[in-house]
């Protein structure tokens, strides 16, 4: 089945739920967002980094952090880490040291550029916050950091068990 053998109003119906579907826009946002950071990034020459190298940062803890935890953290692959991991390495933005836990096993770090790199894509971030806040004004922009805080708080919390429909 493909959208045209769908009824007319019930594709306007899906696009207009996807549309309006919270997960939709949060997704869009951060998509739009870590596209212009990284065309910004890039402007101002750091050539090489892309959306995916962007998507793993966040989750390399300062003192490192195991591939295998990257990958979970960041809800791709093993492998698909592993080749991002050796692309950052080779830009020598992480390194690899030994896990001081399980000798083993190694820890990916930033190394001293990639903090720098890791400082100044963070200083971008603000300068497009500033930008946007002035485009949807401070108190729209302060409700808006409020309230993905309180979703943030919430998703990460325990989530409760469902409950059975009345009637049941």
């Amino acid at each position: 089945m493909n959208k045209h053998d769908l009824d007319p109003c019930d594709v306007a119906e899906l696009e207009r739920r996807k549309r309006a579907s919270l997960g939709q826009l949060l997704l869009r946002s951060a998509r739009l967002l870590d596209e212009r950071a990284v065309a910004r990034v890039a402007r101002r020459g750091a050539t090489g980094v892309r959306r995916a190298h962007t998507a793993l940062m966040p989750y390399i803890d300062l003192e490192g952090t195991r591939q295998i935890d990257l990958a979970e953290r960041a809800g791709v692959t093993k492998q698909a880490v592993g080749q991002l991991v050796e692309e950052l390495e080779a830009a020598g933005v992480v390194e690899r040291t030994p896990d001081p836990e399980d000798r083993r096993a190694k820890r990916v770090r930033f190394t001293p550029h990639g903090l720098k790199m890791l400082l100044h894509g963070l200083g971008v971030l603000h300068e497009l916050e500033e930008e946007l806040t002035r485009a949807m004004g401070e108190k729209q922009m302060a409700s808006l950091k409020k309230g993905l805080t309180a979703l943030l708080a919430a998703l990460e919390a325990p989530e409760a068990p469902e409950t059975p429909p009345e009637g049941r």
